[in-house]
């Protein structure tokens, strides 16, 4: 591959779970990736070297994503590194499970400032330095359809506005041909359901939780030839959870 071909992709949160199996995806396909991380700095160097080990560059890069300056400094050191931009994946989110009686204004704040404002300055941030005809992938969750359980009220809304979100940036992101999709996963095995893998299993049509490998997938369809003309969808990949 030529310097000229040679495709850059970043991928906030990607040293773990669906976030690691999009950084994985992307280099088997050709980019070059850089991934933020907020801790284990012992699992973000052990992708960046089985990455290298493949024949791809990688950079991981400690950043926050309730963090704005640590947002934007993730994205200069990413096109210092490796230039331009054709893919971002906003990966980064967190989970918090409580009542509406029991949720604390920290909890309240924390959610919104990571999957809501993270996520807008994350893209913000990355605009600028993409090229024209590239590729921006929210992960959100199926839960912004359906969750069937109480006590996810914050992080329904949160990720229902992540899905309403790339729906503007992708009128804004138009006339540069930069199209923006959101992945809506299900119950998938990940650190986050760590502990209620059988209990999720249970529930679902299919008796099982999504592979992280499954949800990268999509992702590679998205940034794929085939996707050029799609832009503001949400696509569910559940199981059925939600049907």
């Amino acid at each position: 591959m030529t310097i000229e071909e040679c495709k850059t992709a970043l991928v906030f949160g990607g040293a773990r779970g669906i976030g690691a199996a999009a950084v994985e995806r992307l280099a088997k396909e050709g980019y070059d990736v850089a991934f933020t991380y907020v801790s284990r700095p012992d699992s973000a160097q052990a992708l960046v070297a089985e990455i290298e080990k493949s024949g791809r560059r990688a950079l991981a890069i400690q950043a926050d994503s309730a963090d704005a300056n640590a947002l934007r400094g993730a994205v200069a050191k990413t096109v210092d590194v490796f230039g331009p931009l054709d893919a971002v994946v906003v990966n980064a989110g967190i989970l918090r499970l409580n009542t509406v009686d029991a949720v604390s204004l920290e909890e309240l704040d924390l959610m919104i400032d990571i999957n809501i404002r993270g996520v807008f300055l994350s893209i913000q941030s990355a605009v600028p330095h993409m090229k024209d005809g590239g590729r921006i992938i929210t992960i959100g969750s199926n839960t912004a359809e359906r969750t069937g359980m109480p006590g996810a009220s914050v992080y329904q809304f949160s990720k229902a506005a992540v899905a309403a979100m790339v729906k503007g940036l992708a009128l804004d992101l138009a006339p540069r041909r930069i199209t923006v999709n959101n992945i809506q996963p299900g119950p998938t095995d990940t650190d986050m359901n760590a502990g209620a893998i059988e209990m999720l299993s249970d529930r679902s049509p299919l008796k099982r939780v999504a592979d992280p490998k499954e949800i990268a997938g999509m992702v590679s369809y998205l940034t794929g030839p085939d996707t050029s003309f799609m832009t503001g969808s949400s696509l569910t990949i559940d199981g059925g959870w939600t049907l």
